[in-house]
Order: structure tokens, then sequence, then C-alpha cells
């Protein structure tokens, strides 16, 4: 997107560089990346950054509208209520397609957003590692709103400890260390001192929980959890998973951020959205009648993750769900052939990821991470066999 960037780094790139970089940056956690990640970074325009801003602005504000609570208590499944609810979820990401405006130039179009945490560790150690092995101009960074990497984590570090000592903080998780995200896991346990912890490793005491410390060894209070485990992963462990605690009741702990904003901003909230840079989108229950250009529009359900359910091409048989309330259509975009590659070009999302901290009274947007697919959509599925395709980050300019 910033063409003599992008032509310095093609004409540059070796396929040993590459290995080379994936080498550098295997070592630190031996075995811990399990996803591919793509052999580009993305170079973002300062145009393109002041277009993606605005959109993440505007819905920001309809976060901030004091009826966003009411408008989507309908998200929240009654079987994944959690008590002890606070004002706003504590991350915020938004995912955009870079896609084709109707001039032919570029601007984004919102996909997905959702009030769950990203990888905020491994955005800070993945970038700077690539840095080391490919040409980024430092006027460029994955860094956001005028953060660098000491400013970053201290904001992080305020956001998810909040007033806590570390050891009193966990990550919790099902299974963190089989998670194919545990590299996250593992940089913020290096950057912040917190331990991940298993669903089942938790400890309760009447309305207080513990863990074991694995480096003092001793059953330790846990004041505040910084939360990864989402229910629709719990559910489809069912048995297998073991016994564990219901976290569901009245417990006397933090959450960051709590579950509930895991349901409240997600596809849910996407019909509530009225800009230019956001597709029209629809609950499946309120249409009067289907679009006459179906084939124009992507049925998705609310309540999955992963892109799990998501009908691409749509026929007016697909909108014959027995529960139209739980379903969404969504006006499809045209992704950009934008990332020129050896073989074929890439298309790109870029997920903005905001920090909101205890008491602030907006969000922060302040790091970010880029996917690069060739398949219909961006996921492993759409990709197997493909080269320049996979996790990577956008090097904005400053």
């Amino acid at each position: 997107m910033v063409p003599a960037l992008r032509t310095a780094f093609n004409e540059t790139f070796t396929r040993q560089r590459y290995a080379n970089f994936l080498t550098d940056l295997n070592s630190r956690y031996p075995g811990a990346i399990e996803f591919r990640l793509a052999e580009t970074p993305v170079f973002v325009p300062a145009y393109l950054s002041t277009q993606l801003t605005e959109a993440c602005e505007h819905i920001i504000d309809l976060i901030l509208e004091p009826q966003f609570k009411e408008w989507t208590e309908r998200a929240i499944p009654d079987t994944d209520r959690v008590a002890n609810e606070n004002d706003h979820p504590h991350f915020l990401v938004f995912d955009f397609g870079i896609c084709e405006d109707e001039a032919g130039g570029l601007a984004p179009r919102l996909i997905e957003m959702q009030g769950f945490a990203s990888l905020y560790g491994f955005q800070v150690y993945y970038p700077e590692v690539l840095r080391r092995h490919f040409p980024v101009p430092d006027n460029y960074s994955q860094f956001l709103n005028g953060y660098d990497h000491d400013s970053y984590l201290a904001l992080l570090k305020e956001t998810i400890l909040g007033t806590h000592s570390p050891e009193n903080v966990i990550l919790l998780e099902i299974k963190p260390h089989e998670q194919k995200t545990r590299i996250d896991f593992y940089c913020t346990q290096e950057y912040l001192g917190i331990q991940p912890v298993c669903l089942t490793e938790l400890i309760q005491e009447g309305r207080q929980l513990y863990y074991l410390n694995a480096v003092t060894g001793k059953k330790t209070l846990i004041k505040r959890i910084y939360n990864r485990l989402i229910f629709d992963e719990l559910h489809a462990a069912g048995d297998k998973l073991g016994p564990h605690l219901d976290i569901r009741q009245d417990l006397d702990v933090e959450w960051v951020a709590h579950p509930s904003w895991f349901y409240r901003v997600s596809k849910f909230t996407l019909p509530f959205i009225r800009h230019p840079f956001v597709p029209p989108t629809f609950f499946l229950n309120e249409l009067k009648l289907p679009p006459t250009d179906l084939e124009n529009y992507v049925l998705k359900p609310l309540f999955s993750f992963s892109g799990r359910g998501v009908v691409i091409d749509v026929t007016p048989g697909d909108l014959e769900v027995p529960d139209p309330e739980n379903w969404i259509l969504q006006r499809k975009v045209k992704y950009a052939d934008v990332i020129p590659t050896p073989d074929i070009p890439a298309k790109v999302e870029i997920r903005m990821m905001y920090l909101w901290k205890d008491g602030a009274p907006r969000p922060t947007l302040v790091v970010n991470l880029a996917r690069l697919s060739k398949g219909k959509m961006i996921g492993v599925s759409y990709n197997k066999d493909k080269e320049w395709v996979g996790g990577s980050v956008g090097f904005f300019e400053r």
C-alpha cells in the first residue's frame, strides 16, 4: 500500500532471510508458535490510518451511549452470564478488510469487532524480531497514537494489573499450554509477570479464588483475572475438560475484561452501526424481505467464534433457520488484491487494538495486527498450501 516500500521489500526478500527470521522468532519460546506467519508486514500509509481510526472512534462513540448495555442485553446467552460485570470492556479490537472503494481506490471496511483480548503481548515481540531481518523505515511502527515499546507496556500493565501485584493476577484460559495462541500468553507472562492458569486449576474457598504459583509453589490469592477463556470453547470441551469451577458465580475477583463484553461488543453490535466504512448489516429476524441481490451478502451466526458457521455464498434456503434472531446478514465487501507477491496478490485485514484502563473516559488505540489471505476468507482453512499468507503486522506511517 506504500508502493516504494513494497517494491524495496519484495526486491530484497529471499527465502533464506525469511527462514532466518522464523528461526530467530521461534528461539525464545521453541515450539510455541503453531500458526503461520506471513513473509511480509503491511506498510500502512497515513491516509488509510486516518480512515481506520475515524471508523473505530465512531464505533466507540456508540459503545459510550448510555443505552448501549440495554441495546446489547440480548447478546449475552443466559447460560453464559457471569456475575460482577463492570462498566466497560478493557479491550476493544476492530477488524477491517482493505477493500476497493467505488472510485477504484483503497478504503477500510469493518468485518468484525470484539470486546475481548487479542495478541497484545505477541504484537510487541514479533514485530521487533521482524525488524531485525527485514527493512522497515524508522518512521513506521506497529504502535499507534504516539506509543512506543516502553509506554505501550506501561499502559498494558496498568490495564491488566490495575492496582494489584502480578502474583495476584492470572491469565485464565482452557488448557493454556495447548492453545494455538499460547505464544501470546508466554510473552504476556514475560512482560507483566502473570501466570497462565487453566480453569481446572482454580481453587475456590468461599468467594475467593486461589492458584498454585509456579515460582513460589504456594497457594496464592487471585484478585484479578485477565480473561482469555471463551464460553464457546468451554461448551465444546464438555466432559473432556474434567472437573472445573463454575466461573459464572459471584466471586471476589475483578475481570479484565468481563466475559459479558465478549458478547456485547461483537457481531451483535454491527446492525447498530451506520458509517461509510461499515457494511450494512441486519438482524435476520428483522428483515421483512431478503435483499434481491442476496449473492452480495454473507450470513453469520451471532454466537460462534473463528468464522465457524459463516455462509459466504448465501441462497434463500440458507435464510430458513430456526433462530433468525441469532443470525446477521452483512453486505459483502470486495477485498483488494493489495500486496504484490511472487505469485498472486494477497488480501489484507488489519486489526486495530485498543486498551481501556479502569477509570479512563475512552479507550486508547495502541497497536495492531494484520492477516494476509489469498482465499475467500481470512483463515487457515482458506489458505492451505499458500505462501505470503498468515499472521502479520501493520507498520503505520508516523
